[in-house]
This record gives structure tokens, C-alpha cells and sequence, in this order.
């Protein structure tokens, strides 16, 4: 395998070959250096580079993009960009295999996410060692991802300075810097405290003080570490529905949603700019609230 040139110098080489060997237009290839820098700003992320990155890596990189809020057709267009981004690394030689060659497309349409339910996640829980170190803490991840709708990335940086557990709530740092107020499950509080306590014995890192949930070796978590997690207590648990950490917070939408809570509450506790974004949760309950029709209503009661 060839050895790999700087970011700038590799892409100069690629858009060299889109133009000559494709014949791609500049607005094409300026959409896929644009996919291409998302790919790339999540390996920064991630501590991942082009030789090492797997076909899991870039499954779990699709499921960032579904966290974003991309639409299914921009994350077609995007794996699109970075098959073919990979496919020239190993024509070129910069890699033996193309690791996107099993990532599926996403389906253009309407998506409607997986909902755990409340005896799902109550498994996820137990499955949980509380004998282990970390074991406190992922208890609380469980519980502020499902009990207070998070992302996993609002999650990983989330801010010991910003939970008012006295007062029941957190303020997260969401999408576009922008803060809102969330309020705590009781169970939720509890878990936190437990794990601050613990937490106080831990060599911490300089600069990571302030962060609530730490590695063993003091430092703030990954999103990959959180999915990890996620997806080896689903596994535990016996849950056999493709889950990530998202799937937590669509299950406190819709469990919310559920119980009767305002979508516009809802809406400001997931912090969406726009109701549409929330409406989709609409589109899960439609079945509880067709047969609440059909067993209520007068035109539908049989004779």
C-alpha cells in the first residue's frame, strides 16, 4: 500500500481524477469535497485515518449523519461521494479494499425511527455490571440519554458546571451553540449523584474537569464509546432491533408523546428548530391512536 499525501494534496489528486477520467462537473465535485470534509471531520473526531477506517467506522459515521437530523436523500448523495472517494484510494493503491462496498444506501422516504420500550430499556439497565468500575456511570448514561432525550454528542460534552440537580435540570450546548433547559427524571438525579461520587476518586485529565462522563483514564468519552455501550447491553438484553444511541432519544419523544405531553414541549426539550422535525413522532403513535378510533368511536362500536 502507498503511502498516504497531506488532506490538501490527496484531494487535489482525486478532483484531478473526477475531472479527467469522470469528466464531473465543478458543482459536482465542490458537493463531493464537501461530503468528503464531513467524512474527514469525523475522523478527526474519531482518531480514525483513510488506511485504518472499517466498514463498521463508516456505519457508525451514517448514524452521526442520521443524528445531524441529514435527510435520507443528503445521506444517499453522501455515501454516494465517499464510495466513490474510496474506490479511487484503491485504485490508486492507497488502500486494498473499499470498505464501503457493504454500507447500504439509505431508503428515500419517510423513516420512521426504532422506539425501545419501557421494558427494553428497564433490560439495557439491568444488564448493566454494577461490580465494574464504569458500571455507575453507564447506569447514568442510560438514564440522561433516555430520561432527558439527548444526543450522544449534547451527552459527551455535557458540563458538570451546567447540571442543577437540587432543581431538576440540565442545560445542554445543542446544535449551532445554542443552550436549552431540560428537566431530570428523579431516577435520572439519582444516577448522576452516584456517579459524581465515584467520579471524585478519578485521576482526571487537565482541561476535562469540567466534563460529567470520563474514561478510566480521565478523559471525555467518544461517540463510538457511547454505541459501544449502547449496542453491547441491547445485545445483552436480548433486543434484537438495530439500536444506537439516538434510539434512546426517539424513545423519550415518543414514549412523552405517548403519555400526552405537548408536542410543542416536546419540541423545545429536543431542542428542534422546527415542529416538522418533531412531527415525525406523530407518525409513530399513529397506530396506538388508530385503534383508540376503532374502539371508541361511535360508527366503528359492532352491533
Amino acid at each position: 500500500m502507498r503511502e498516504l499525501p497531506s488532506e490538501e494534496k490527496l484531494m487535489q489528486r482525486y478532483n484531478g481524477y473526477l475531472r479527467l477520467e469522470r469528466g464531473l462537473s465543478e458543482n459536482t465535485l465542490l458537493g463531493y469535497d464537501s461530503d468528503i470534509e464531513k467524512l474527514f471531520s469525523f475522523m478527526r473526531d474519531e482518531n480514525l485515518n483513510l488506511q485504518s477506517i472499517t466498514t463498521r467506522d463508516l456505519e457508525y459515521f451514517m448514524g452521526v449523519l442520521h443524528d445531524l437530523g441529514i435527510a435520507a436523500s443528503s445521506q444517499a448523495r453522501i455515501i454516494s461521494g465517499i464510495k466513490s472517494f474510496f474506490a479511487y484510494l484503491k485504485i490508486e493503491n492507497y488502500r486494498d479494499d473499499n470498505p464501503c462496498d457493504l454500507i447500504q444506501t439509505p431508503k428515500i422516504g419517510q423513516h420512521l425511527p426504532q422506539v425501545l420500550t419501557v421494558e427494553e430499556i428497564d433490560n439495557m439497565i439491568d444488564e448493566i455490571d454494577m461490580s465494574k468500575d464504569e458500571g455507575q456511570r453507564n447506569r447514568a448514561i442510560l438514564e440522561v440519554l433516555y430520561g432527558c432525550g439527548l444526543r450522544v454528542s449534547e451527552l459527551v460534552n455535557l458540563e458538570i458546571s451546567n447540571l442543577y440537580l437540587s432543581e431538576g435540570f440540565l442545560i445542554v450546548n445543542g446544535k449551532g451553540s445554542k443552550q436549552r433547559l431540560v428537566p431530570m427524571s428523579e431516577t435520572s438525579i439519582d444516577e448522576v449523584k452516584a456517579y459524581l461520587e465515584q467520579r471524585k476518586t478519578m485521576d482526571i485529565k487537565p482541561g476535562e474537569e469540567n466534563i460529567l462522563f470520563l474514561n478510566r483514564r480521565g478523559r471525555r468519552l467518544t461517540r463510538v464509546m457511547i454505541y459501544y455501550i449502547i449496542k453491547m447491553l441491547a445485545e445483552l438484553a436480548g433486543i434484537k432491533k438495530n439500536i444506537s444511541p439516538h434510539t434512546l432519544r426517539h424513545s423519550f419523544a415518543t414514549h412523552l408523546l405517548e403519555g400526552g405531553a405537548n408536542l410543542r414541549a416536546i419540541q423545545q426539550m429536543l431542542g428542534h428548530e422546527s415542529i416538522a422535525t418533531t412531527e415525525i413522532y406523530l407518525h409513530i403513535d399513529r397506530t396506538a391512536l388508530r385503534t383508540e378510533i376503532l374502539t371508541h368511536h361511535p360508527r366503528n362500536r359492532r352491533k
